[in-house]
């Protein structure tokens, strides 16, 4: 993988969103469907903000061992919304800049997704899972790893 390319070479373009207003329930329905780590919130055709898993596990608080523990989360979960736990702190890059940058923002910070913006518009997504998922892809570097581990 080559660092200098741009985000756009590796950014995710299919983009699962909610509404601010949509309950802790869909979201949880989303991140169990899709198998995915981070639902990006819009209000209308805004940006405003994310949810992580990290994210909706702090608000679900553990697991429900009783019926009284089950009924409690499921009133939770349909009565408060994503915006109350999403993130509003948004690292943001254009499409054109460099992977190496994506990369120094990974390092420097403690989120694993940055969001892809060019003029305004929401285009993609970049997680640290993206990187990874490439560099396992990257023969190059599986033929480096290899040489030197074995």
């Amino acid at each position: 993988m080559n660092l200098l390319n741009p985000v756009s070479t590796i950014m995710q373009t299919e983009l699962i969103t909610l509404q601010k207003n949509d309950t802790i329930a869909k979201a949880a329905s989303i991140f169990q469907e899709y198998k995915i780590h981070h639902i990006l919130i819009v209000d209308g055709q805004s940006l405003v903000g994310i949810v992580s898993k990290s994210d909706f596990l702090f608000f679900q608080r553990g697991f429900a061992e009783t019926s009284k523990d089950k009924l409690v989360e499921e009133i939770r979960m349909n009565h408060f919304d994503v915006a109350s736990i999403m993130t509003t702190g948004i690292a943001t890059l254009s499409s054109e800049d460099k992977i190496n940058v994506a990369l120094e923002i990974f390092k420097e910070n403690l989120f694993h997704a940055i969001l892809i913006v060019d003029n305004d518009a929401l285009v993609g997504i970049v997680t640290t899972y993206d990187i990874l998922c490439r560099v396992g892809e990257d023969k190059e570097v599986i033929n480096s790893y290899e040489s030197i581990s074995g």
